[in-house]
């Protein structure tokens, strides 16, 4: 019987679709978000009061959150900043939808699993950690992404 060992979750690669591949832009410490579910909605039949219907109405998907040290010069915060400063309701162009790419790596850095693509991508939220003079620990950015929908790439 062949053995097998589910990958660890601690050795990822995110890409953006404008960001080079090797930037430090891109190293995070935590992705999560990463979820899908099916909508439902309750149908009443009349005579019958033993239960409802219940009917799938249609995909839900949870923002995508990215968390790193904080990074001094990002050109990932220069886009999160571009599309907060200049929406405009209905002007879906100024958020400049990214593609995003999630995927598990090996300890050669090689992919292990299926990648995560996250299509259409653009910034919700971007918040600091608080700054505290009694805590020894690193300054954490959280960015929060809202997408189209995402799907597996097949490795």
């Amino acid at each position: 019987m062949p053995s097998y060992y589910p990958p660890v979750g601690f050795h990822f690669r995110v890409e953006f679709g404008f960001l080079a591949q090797e930037s430090t832009d891109t190293l995070f410490q935590e992705v999560s978000g990463m979820s899908m579910s099916l909508g439902t909605e309750d149908y009443n039949e009349g005579g019958e009061n033993r239960f409802a219907h219940r009917m799938p109405t249609m995909a839900k998907f949870s923002n995508l959150t990215l968390k790193r040290g904080l990074l001094a010069d990002s050109q990932l915060i220069t886009w999160i900043e571009h599309a907060v400063t200049n929406i405009e309701a209905g002007d879906e162009d100024n958020l400049k939808p990214t593609t995003v790419n999630v995927t598990l790596l090996n300890e050669k850095s090689e992919p292990v699993a299926d990648t995560y693509s996250f299509v259409r991508a653009w910034p919700v939220k971007w918040a600091v950690s608080d700054f505290k003079s009694t805590d020894n620990s690193i300054v954490v950015e959280t960015l929060e992404l809202s997408y189209n929908y995402f799907s597996r790439i097949q490795k």
